[in-house]
């Protein structure tokens, strides 16, 4: 495989107590750093990570991506992709490294177009997960459908990364591609519009290409996938401009739930806004802005009561969702309340046990979907960036981060020419499905 010509850079490579062999890259990795403190900084959406054959290999997402990390678990399968991922010279001393010698040694690592594409599909795999999605914060979703078409491409481009075993999720080709099918035509609408900038039609064709070889190579076959083989085999020719936020524009319509409206009564007591940990429940539940969860504490009559409202993302689940808000008074054991979806809400109101004598409650809230994240051990440690603990300030600013992330990846979205093509594709430029939802910013 093809080397591109941008400096080479270190790595550290040393056995893990485990048995595995881990390679740690970037500057947070010293000879006297451990490779799982290193790693572990920061909440999951701060890292974008890849299971593939042998291994995980994972990347900063706010940093300088370069070579990922490395935690690798069955050399000998590995062998197949570390030297076109990092060079020979790091392959070499993952094996030095797993048959005993040497204890921990810094290495030169290539550049690499597979590792170039491997952070992009990482990266991809990160959006589909942790994309900031909110109308208050300005953030359009990323259209499912687009993102996955892309995914696949990636991942076929990618296939040297995985093997047979089928224990890499993933190596997802054939499942991405009869999930998100559905997209085709209008990609294919999309590829064949004009004028448009030559780096995105060349994308374009490139994902349509690569879905198509992809979907022959594992034997798939329907109405869209012959469409677009006989698009590709026709060419592109000359048609009617379109607008690509209006091709991939979602019309979720939000419907009634069951669940008792909120209704105001009482005195307020009290009111602020909650704690929104995404990683709490999965995505296209929650609003992902920072105030996305508020709540209300009231009097009424000799009972006090709490109304949480939450803020629900446009793909949010109507019904059979058992989210709910986790409430903690004055530093106590937290409690739990259901949440019902009602529109673009989710809401629910319960009985709050206040001390007697206490007129200014401490009251910490967040959301969660019980089972996904079990919520904290009131006997055990703290976890980082949960309500009330000492990490909630740090995930918040990390939070902060990604939301300016993905606004500056917006921004170039929208002005692709500010971007210059990697030799290889695989530039850390935007997606598709990026471009399209920046062309739909004035709808949020």
């Amino acid at each position: 495989m093809a080397r591109d010509t941008r400096a080479p850079v270190d790595v550290h490579v040393a056995p893990g107590e485990d048995g595995t062999v881990r390679i740690g890259a970037g500057p947070a990795f010293g000879q006297d750093v451990a490779y799982d403190d290193a790693v572990a900084v920061g909440p999951d959406f701060t890292r974008a990570v890849l299971d593939v054959a042998g291994a995980v290999l994972t990347w900063p997402v706010l940093d300088d991506p370069g070579p990922p990390s490395a935690e690798v678990h069955d050399t000998g399968r590995a062998q197949q992709w570390l030297w076109a991922l990092y060079g020979e010279r790091v392959a070499a001393a993952v094996h030095d490294c797993a048959a005993g010698e040497p204890a921990g040694v810094r290495v030169v690592a290539d550049s690499t177009a597979l590792a170039d594409s491997a952070a992009r599909l990482a990266f991809g795999h990160w959006a589909a997960r942790w994309w900031p999605a909110s109308y208050p914060d300005g953030i359009p979703a990323l259209d499912p459908d687009l993102l996955g078409l892309e995914l696949a491409a990636l991942t076929h481009r990618c296939q040297q990364l995985f093997d047979a075993e089928g224990d890499q999720p993933d190596d997802c080709v054939a499942e991405l591609i009869e999930e998100h099918q559905a997209a085709l035509d209008a990609l294919i609408q999309w590829w064949r519009a004009t004028p448009q900038p030559a780096d995105t039609a060349r994308r374009l064709e490139s994902v349509l290409r690569l879905v198509d070889d992809a979907a022959d190579s594992v034997g798939l076959d329907g109405p869209a996938l012959r469409h677009l083989r006989a698009s590709l085999d026709q060419g592109r020719p000359v048609v009617t401009p379109v607008d690509p936020g209006a091709l991939f524009a979602r019309h979720d319509g939000y419907a009634l739930a069951a669940g008792e409206p909120l209704v105001a009564g009482g005195r307020v007591i009290a009111r602020g806004s909650g704690t929104n940990d995404w990683c709490r429940y999965p995505p296209g539940f929650v609003d992902a802005a920072e105030n996305a969860v508020s709540w209300t504490a009231r009097a009424v009559g000799a009972r006090r009561q709490i109304e949480v409202e939450v803020v629900a993302h446009v793909t949010a689940p109507v019904a059979g969702a058992p989210l709910v808000a986790e409430i903690r008074v004055n530093g106590g054991r937290p409690n739990r309340m259901s949440l019902a979806r009602r529109d673009d809400m989710w809401t629910g109101r319960a009985d709050l046990d206040l001390s007697a004598g206490v007129t200014q409650p401490r009251i910490e809230v967040g959301v969660l979907l019980p089972g996904f994240d079990p919520g904290r051990d009131p006997d055990g440690p703290d976890p980082p960036g949960h309500p009330g603990t000492s990490g909630e300030a740090e995930a918040r600013a990390d939070r902060d981060a990604i939301r300016a992330l993905v606004r500056r990846r917006l921004i170039a979205a929208a002005q692709p020419l500010a971007y210059e093509a990697s030799p290889h594709d695989a530039s850390p430029g935007p997606f598709l499905a990026e471009t399209a939802a920046a062309a739909t910013g004035e709808d949020y």
